[in-house]
């Protein structure tokens, strides 16, 4: 049987225009499409709905109140085709190890929900932002998830952060901009014997701190604050009335206009005892693309929000009064660092 392919056809279509473009467009696009479809699978209720147990089409749209079948039919086929779900012609839908993954670990749900909107909105609407279009509000509205998804991040700096804390064996420990309360709970079992006190303005990722406290055991010895470090109010009383001989600011600094980030590190070493330790973590301005990304994804929000590089975060915390340790990257090529400063005894 002759192919269907003349090779004539297909020498013109290898000759014409970029074809290594063409294909890299085609593969990133395919790839876009896969992020989307399993951020669908989650926000319509699909995946966790299978995890309830295996349904058919028509139970299916009972339970995530679809009343287009056929649409609903059509996604399903979607969602099989790349292995979330399985089953259909005929046998009822079942979730699958793929789509468990996503069920399951918070991470990669958080990746999905993320990736698809908070990181890739900003490229959508780029035409009417460069026009002078209004900005965004991403960190402001979407903290909780912020908090999720940094945990990719976070896990990177524990045995560090672990270690810093265990050797000071402070009586007091403070986490600025807690989120979701890991790092929290990983220096109150660095240290036995502390008390901890975590701040965040976000509602939700200070409920998720206190979660994360409550399910590891340690809310007896720690306290979430929803408030700002910087209002004189919530330093004057409350948790935050007694000095601490650790804090950490971890992954808040770059959400500060460049002006205020001096003033935010002197209130923090205002809450420090003499001697005290701050521990500090940030992306920052690197030629990377994922640091290129994210500050223009700050560049994007309302306020004056940007990354700065390595030698500017040691100026600042200089300038704040603290003694400063050399940045170290908190893994090989990766565009962020970890800075331990001293506030002078």
């Amino acid at each position: 049987m002759p192919g269907l392919i003349n090779p004539g056809a297909l020498w013109k279509i290898v000759r014409a225009g970029h074809p290594r473009a063409r294909l890299r467009a085609t593969r990133d696009g395919l790839t876009a499409v896969r992020l989307h479809l399993g951020a669908a699978a989650v926000e319509t209720g699909l995946l966790d709905s299978l995890a309830t147990g295996d349904a058919t089409t028509a139970e299916l749209a009972r339970r995530l109140g679809a009343v287009d079948e056929e649409l609903l039919t059509a996604f399903l086929r979607v969602a099989a085709s790349v292995g979330l779900i399985g089953g259909g012609e005929g046998r009822p839908w079942r979730l699958t190890a793929r789509g468990r993954a996503i069920v399951e670990d918070d991470l990669v749900r958080a990746g999905y929900e993320a990736f698809s909107g908070l990181h890739s909105a900003v490229y959508r609407e780029m035409a009417t932002l460069l026009r002078g279009g209004e900005r965004r509000r991403d960190m402001a509205e979407h903290g909780a998830l912020i908090a999720r998804i940094s945990q990719g991040f976070e896990s990177l700096v524990m045995d560090a952060l672990a270690r810093t804390v265990a050797e000071r064996r402070p009586r007091r420990v403070l986490d600025v901009g807690c989120g979701a309360g890991l790092e929290l709970a990983v220096m109150l079992e660095a240290a036995p014997a502390a008390h901890g006190v975590g701040i965040d303005l976000d509602a939700e990722a200070a409920d998720l701190a206190e979660r994360t406290l409550r399910e590891r055991g340690l809310s007896g010895r720690a306290s979430v604050v929803r408030s700002d470090i910087r209002d004189p109010s919530a330093r004057a009383s409350g948790p935050l009335a007694e000095p601490f001989d650790v804090a950490l600011l971890a992954n808040v600094i770059y959400y500060l206009p460049m002006a205020e980030r001096v003033p935010l590190l002197r209130d923090i070493a205002g809450l420090l005892n003499p001697g005290g330790l701050l521990f500090l973590v940030a992306t920052v301005a690197t030629p990377q693309f994922f640091s290129r990304h994210f500050d223009l994804l700050l560049r994007a929000q309302e306020g004056r929000m940007e990354l700065t590089d390595a030698d500017g975060l040691v100026s600042q915390l200089t300038e704040a009064g603290f003694v400063v340790d050399r940045p170290r990257p908190i893994a090989p090529g990766a565009p962020a660092v970890t800075v331990t400063a001293t506030l002078p005894g």
